[in-house]
C-alpha cells in the first residue's frame, strides 16, 4: 500500500491551512486510523473538515469512497462545489439530478475514484444503495460514513427525522468501516440516544467548547416586535446579511413584505413555497451580499454562509437547542455578530400549548416542557447569557462581558407582590361560577378598566378590580408571563384562559419571590448606523489602510466574477479573510501567495495568476 500523506498534510495541501482548530487534530487522527467517533462542535467551528480530511487521506491509501449522510440538498451542493474547488472530486446523489446524471456518478462511485458521496438518509437506506455498498465493501474500496446532522436520529433532539433511525444498518453490515457522527446541538440526553440509535457504543466522544465569543446575544421584550425588529437591523446592520426566524408561514411572508416596504432586501422562505421558489430565493441569499433571510426553521440547517451578520427571532423557539443551532448560524467567519430575540407572553402561551396539544406520549411531553422551561429562564434571566447558555451543554464559563446582560445590566423589580395580586384575582374569577378568561381581561380587570366585558360579568364588584393600577399593561404581562413560565399558572383552550396550577399556593402565601427584569432595549455595539451606497461596502474583516481596501475591493469584484462562472456562492471561491490577507500582505509571487490561509494547491494553481495580476493592476 502506497504511504499516504500526514492528515495535516492534507489540510495544508488541500485546503490552504497551517494548522488544525482546537479537537480537529485529535478527531482526524482517530478516524483515519479506523476509529469510530461522535462530534459535538459549534456550527462555525469546523466540523467539515473532520471527516473531509480523513476521507482524503483514507483514499490515498486505496480505501475508496467515504460516504456523508446528509439531509440537505443544498449543503450537499455547496460543500460538493467547494471540494471540487479545492481539487477533491466529489459528488452528490439526490432529487435534482438527472437519471444520466445520477448513473455517471453511481460508476465513479463504484470504481473507487470517487472521494467523497453526499446522499440523503432515505436514499442510503435503500435496498439499491446498501447494495452498491455491499459491493465496495467487499472490494475493500468503502473508507468511511459521515453522519452529519446527527441530533435528526434522536427524539429528544430538536429536528427528529425518521430517516435516520435506519442508519444503524451501517454499523450492522460494515461493522470494520469507521463512522463519525456529527452533530453542533445535544444536550446529555440528546447524545445518549444517538450513540443508543446508531449503534455507537464503541465510538470515542468529542466534545468541543459550545461558546462561540463572536456572537453577542440579546433578548428584549415584545412591545411591536416588527419595529423593534427593524430598529435593530437599521441602528446595527443596515446592508448585512441576516436571518429572521419567524413560527408561521403567514407571518413569515408578511415579515418579508414588510421589511421590503421599508427598504430592506427580504425575501420568505417556508416549506410551503414552490421547490424552485425556495431554491432561488437560497441562492439569492447565499450569493448576494446584504440579503436578510425571513424564513421557518425550514430554512437553515447546513447553511454554510460565512458572513450572516446577524439573527433574530421574532416568536420562540422550541428549546435551547433549538435557539443555538439557529444563532449559531451568525458570524461562522469569528467576525462580530448578534443573536437577538423578541420575546413575550403569547410566546410563552403558543409554546406551552403547542406541547400540551401535542399527540406524543405524556413521557416524551414532560421532557419538552423541560426543554421549554430551561429556554424560558434563559429569556427572563437577569445574569450573563452566554454562561447559563453553555451550562445547557453543561459546560462551566464566565461571565462573557458581550450579551445584553454583561453590557447593560437589567434593573429588577419585586413582583412578588403584583403576583400574588394576579393569582388572587384569577381565583375569584373561578369563584364566580367557575370563569375563566385570558390575559387581556384578566389586566384589564387588574388596572380598573370600566370595559364593555368587565361589566357584562360584572367584575368591577371583585375586591380585586384596580388593585393594580399602579403596574402598566406591560408590567403585567411580564408578570404573568414569568408566572407561566415558572409553572404557577397555565393556559388552557382555544381562548388561552387562565388556570391555576398547585404552586400558585405558595406564591399567594408570599412563600416564593419574583424579581422580573425592567425591560429595556438592546445597547447597541457602537458603530454609527449605515445607509445607501455606503451599507452595501463591507469593511474587510482584518484592519486595512486606503490602498489595502483598495486591493481588497478588487479581490472582491475578481472573486464575484469567478463565482458567477462557477455557479458557486463567492466564499467558496475564497472567504473574505483570504482576500484581506492577500489585501494586506500583497504576495508578490505565487510562493508567497501559498503561504496565505486558504489558499490550497488546487486554488493556487486555478487563481494564483490572476490573483497576482489583480494585486499588481491596484497597486
Amino acid at each position: 500500500m502506497p504511504s499516504a500523506p500526514t492528515p495535516l498534510a492534507v489540510l495544508n495541501e488541500v485546503f490552504g491551512y497551517p494548522a488544525f482548530r482546537g479537537q480537529q487534530a485529535a478527531i482526524v487522527d482517530h478516524v483515519a486510523a479506523g476509529g469510530d467517533a461522535l462530534v459535538l462542535m459549534p456550527t462555525g467551528g469546523g466540523k467539515s473538515l473532520c471527516y473531509q480530511v480523513p476521507a482524503i487521506v483514507r483514499h490515498r491509501r486505496e480505501q475508496g469512497v467515504a460516504v456523508v449522510v446528509s439531509p440537505l440538498i443544498a449543503l450537499m451542493h455547496d460543500q460538493v462545489g467547494a471540494l471540487e474547488e479545492a481539487g477533491v472530486h466529489a459528488a452528490f446523489l439526490n432529487s435534482t439530478l438527472t437519471l444520466d446524471e445520477a448513473q455517471r456518478i453511481e460508476r465513479e462511485m463504484m470504481s473507487g475514484r470517487l472521494v467523497l458521496l453526499y446522499a440523503a438518509p432515505e436514499r442510503v437506506t435503500t435496498p439499491r444503495f446498501l447494495a452498491q455498498l455491499d459491493s465496495l465493501h467487499e472490494r475493500g474500496l468503502l473508507s468511511l460514513f459521515a453522519i452529519d446532522e446527527a441530533h435528526c436520529v434522536s427524539q429528544w433532539g430538536h429536528d427528529f427525522r425518521e430517516d435516520y433511525l435506519g442508519l444503524s444498518v451501517l454499523h450492522e453490515r460494515y461493522a470494520d468501516v469507521p463512522r463519525i457522527a456529527l452533530t453542533a446541538t445535544a444536550d446529555e440526553l440528546t447524545r445518549a440516544d444517538i450513540i443508543e440509535r446508531l449503534q455507537l457504543g464503541a465510538a470515542q466522544v468529542f466534545i468541543s467548547s459550545f461558546d462561540r465569543p463572536n456572537i453577542r446575544y440579546a433578548i428584549v421584550e415584545k412591545d411591536d416586535a416588527r419595529r423593534q425588529l427593524l430598529r435593530f437591523i437599521r441602528d446595527e446592520h443596515e446592508g448585512d446579511a441576516g436571518i429572521v426566524y419567524c413560527l408561521s408561514r403567514k407571518k413569515v411572508e408578511e415579515t418579508a413584505a414588510w421589511l421590503n416596504d421599508e427598504g430592506i432586501a427580504a425575501l420568505p422562505y417556508h416549506a410551503g413555497l414552490d421547490a424552485e421558489v425556495r431554491r432561488r430565493h437560497q441562492d439569492k441569499f447565499l450569493r448576494d451580499d446584504g440579503v436578510v433571510m425571513v424564513a421557518t426553521i425550514a430554512f437553515g440547517m447546513g447553511i454554510d454562509k460565512p458572513d450572516v451578520r446577524f439573527v433574530a427571532h421574532l416568536d420562540l423557539p422550541k428549546n435551547i437547542e433549538s435557539y443555538y443551532q439557529e444563532t449559531g448560524r451568525a458570524g461562522r467567519d469569528g467576525a462580530p455578530a448578534d443573536a437577538w430575540m423578541a420575546y413575550g407572553l403569547a410566546d410563552v402561551v403558543n409554546q406551552r400549548r403547542m406541547i400540551d396539544e401535542s399527540p406524543a406520549d405524556e413521557e416524551f411531553k414532560r421532557g419538552q416542557r423541560a426543554k421549554l422551561d430551561a429556554l424560558l429562564a434563559l429569556a427572563e434571566a437577569h445574569d450573563c447569557r452566554r454562561v447559563r447558555l453553555l451550562a445547557y451543554f453543561g459546560e462551566q464559563s464566565q461571565p462573557c462581558g458581550n450579551c445584553d446582560n454583561c453590557l447593560n445590566p437589567p434593573a429588577t423589580w419585586d413582583a412578588t407582590e403584583a403576583s400574588r395580586k394576579a393569582l388572587s384575582c384569577i381565583y375569584r374569577f373561578h369563584q364566580q361560577r367557575g370563569q375563566r378568561f385570558g390575559a387581556g381581561h384578566l389586566i384589564d380587570v387588574l388596572r380598573g378598566k370600566r370595559t364593555d366585558k368587565v361589566a357584562q360579568y360584572g367584575h368591577e364588584k371583585l375586591s380585586t378590580f384596580g388593585i393594580g393600577a399602579d403596574l402598566s399593561e406591560q408590567q403585567w404581562r411580564g408578570v404573568l408571563r414569568q408566572l407561566i413560565a415558572l409553572g404557577h399558572l397555565r393556559t388552557e383552550g382555544e381562548y388561552n384562559t387562565l388556570e391555576l396550577m398547585d404552586s400558585a399556593r405558595e406564591v399567594l402565601k408570599g412563600e416564593v419571590q419574583l424579581l422580573l427584569r425592567v425591560p429595556s432595549e438592546t445597547p447597541r455595539r457602537g458603530r454609527a448606523s449605515r445607509s445607501g451606497a455606503a451599507a452595501k461596502e463591507k469593511a474587510a474583516p482584518i484592519a486595512l489602510d486606503d490602498a489595502g481596501q483598495r486591493r481588497y475591493a478588487a479581490l472582491k469584484a475578481w472573486r464575484a466574477e469567478v463565482a458567477r462562472e462557477h455557479n458557486l456562492p463567492a466564499y467558496v471561491v475564497f472567504h473574505d479573510a483570504t482576500l484581506a490577507e492577500m489585501a494586506r500582505s500583497r504576495p508578490g509571487s505565487l510562493d508567497d501567495l501559498s503561504g496565505i490561509s486558504g489558499v490550497g494547491a488546487k486554488k493556487l494553481e486555478a487563481y494564483g495568476s490572476e490573483i497576482l495580476r489583480v494585486l499588481d493592476e491596484t497597486a
